[in-house]
């Protein structure tokens, strides 16, 4: 850590998700943006004059300096680059999907647990502070019936990531999180696909998923208004986390008080204790792994 007791974050991505890392890391205490690592020489305009800037991650890596490394590229580059991380000793938070392939996710795990170093998974609204309250408020509430979510907005339309592991992602860590188990019985279905143009595609995907006697329906796309819901139908109430209305959290129709913490300062936060604490919990790191699990069956069911 820097002498002021700072965390030096190295951040590997400068896109869509990387800008926005870049932007958050600048008013977080405790925490430092001490390099990116980006093949864009632009990249240079967003950073502070102390912030390094690397051609990619593994120089970025290599030169030192860093306590923790944020991946924040395409999917499919996930596991490498943790993988350089983890074996330089340095912690790790990676974006979702962790990966699209379950066993190189879990060949991920294992060099984690033997390196002793923490790796974390940003599913984002598990850092909510309206989503974390529903959970204790569902506890008290009985056991839960049903889930019923829905999700999507008009775009981004990505090519690197479809519909399903960029949207259904959330949902299906929210419903693990949540339950503490994994489902038993999974439908997926194309609800609707559409060309839009300019060789985007958009998509409406459902998901149906069996916990036992608890069903969860769920329905992600790009083909909507920006929408946010996931309702958790219990035996004492409903409750309703709705991340875009202006009532973040119901109970049974009334506002529900939480914190106004953004998630990314949270998970931000977090992630820097544990590189401060020295952690080596896997405990993110395996959700990332069941989620990829969930989405792996969905997609061998959609083809």
């Amino acid at each position: 850590m820097e002498s002021g007791g700072k965390v030096r974050l190295g951040l590997v991505g400068a896109g869509r998700w990387g800008r926005i890392y870049i932007r958050a890391l600048s008013g977080l205490p405790g925490l430092t943006l001490a390099a990116v690592a980006s093949s864009n020489p632009a990249t240079v305009t967003l950073l502070n004059p102390d912030t390094r800037l690397h051609p990619d991650a593994s120089d970025m890596i290599k030169s030192g300096g860093l306590d923790g490394v944020i991946v924040a590229t395409p999917p499919d580059s996930h596991v490498a680059i943790a993988r350089m991380a983890v074996l330089a000793g340095l912690p790790v938070l990676v974006e979702k999907p962790l990966a699209y392939d379950a066993a190189e996710a879990a060949g991920l795990a294992a060099l984690a647990a033997q390196r002793r170093v923490t790796v974390w998974v940003d599913h984002i609204h598990l850092f909510s502070p309206a989503f974390r309250r529903l959970k204790r408020i569902v506890a008290d509430l009985g056991p839960v019936r049903a889930i019923r979510g829905c999700a999507g907005s008009h775009g981004p339309y990505r090519r690197d990531t479809s519909v399903l592991w960029d949207w259904g992602a959330h949902d299906v860590a929210m419903c693990l999180d949540l339950l503490g188990t994994m489902p038993d019985r999974m439908e997926a279905r194309v609800v609707e696909r559409r060309s839009l143009g300019n060789g985007d595609t958009g998509e409406t995907v459902r998901l149906c998923l069996g916990f036992g006697p608890t069903s969860a329906d769920i329905t992600v796309g790009t083909l909507m208004d920006k929408t946010r819901l996931f309702e958790v139908e219990c035996a004492g109430g409903t409750v309703v986390y709705d991340d875009v209305g202006p009532v973040r959290l119901t109970r049974d129709g009334d506002e529900e008080p939480v914190e106004a913490d953004r998630p990314l300062d949270v998970v931000l936060s977090e992630f820097g204790a544990a590189v401060s604490g020295h952690s080596a919990d896997l405990s993110s790191l395996a959700l990332g792994i069941r989620v990829i699990q969930v989405l792996e069956r969905c997609q061998a069911v959609l083809g």
